[in-house]
């Protein structure tokens, strides 16, 4: 599979496999690596925005992969990827939907890659179930398609079995086969999960 060199946001848990894959697709851009092992710094950012002005003649794209980008980091990114400059493209690689900004997001479309879906952080603290943490979910996944929802409904239900913090008993399990067999039937996604989630919190051991 062939990826797009435009800028864009890669969710991946391979980052050095995608950007094998992103090499596989150069024809005569250039490109630009920034990659850390962990953590994205303001002066990597900084690196990057100084590359991103300097005069090239062909498409310059330029890669910036870690584990994580700090808020500051993603905020000093933003003004030159909003108005990059003439044959610039900016491609982020990290491994979690979560930690991207909103800002950004509203900037660079996120591309998903099966395998990152799977090792996703949920992004929920099941365990600390609450009205305010459900409600906040809910908002977040509000247009989430019906496949990740699945992948979601997984998760929750082998974090909430680790966690012992519910009554498991047979009526708690049927929940979860519920919440798939709702999905396979074309019930709303964001409805599967508030029902999920509300019912699993009135389950919660007190």
């Amino acid at each position: 599979m062939s990826i797009a060199l435009v800028s864009q946001v890669i969710i991946t848990s391979d980052i050095e496999g995608t950007i094998a894959k992103l090499e596989e697709s150069k024809t005569t851009e250039r490109f630009v690596k920034i990659i850390k092992e962990d953590t994205f710094l303001v002066e990597d950012a900084k690196l990057a925005i100084e590359k991103a002005y300097m005069a090239s003649e062909e498409t310059t794209v330029i890669l910036l992969a870690a584990k994580t980008f700090s808020p500051v980091v993603q905020n000093k990114l933003l003004k030159v990827i909003e108005e990059p400059p003439p044959r610039k493209e900016f491609i982020i690689l990290t491994q979690s939907k979560a930690t991207i900004l909103d800002t950004i997001r509203s900037r660079l479309p996120i591309t998903m890659l099966s395998q990152a879906l799977q090792e996703e952080e949920l992004g929920l603290d099941v365990a600390g179930l609450s009205l305010a943490t459900v409600y906040e979910f809910i908002q977040t996944h509000k247009r989430t398609d019906t496949k990740t929802m699945k992948l979601l409904v997984e998760r929750i239900s082998k974090e909430a079995i680790h966690s012992q913090g519910y009554d498991l008993d047979e009526k708690t399990l049927t929940l979860f086969s519920n919440a798939f067999i709702a999905l396979d039937l074309g019930s709303p996604p964001a409805f599967v999960l508030n029902t999920l989630l509300l019912k699993l919190l009135a389950r919660k051991k007190r």
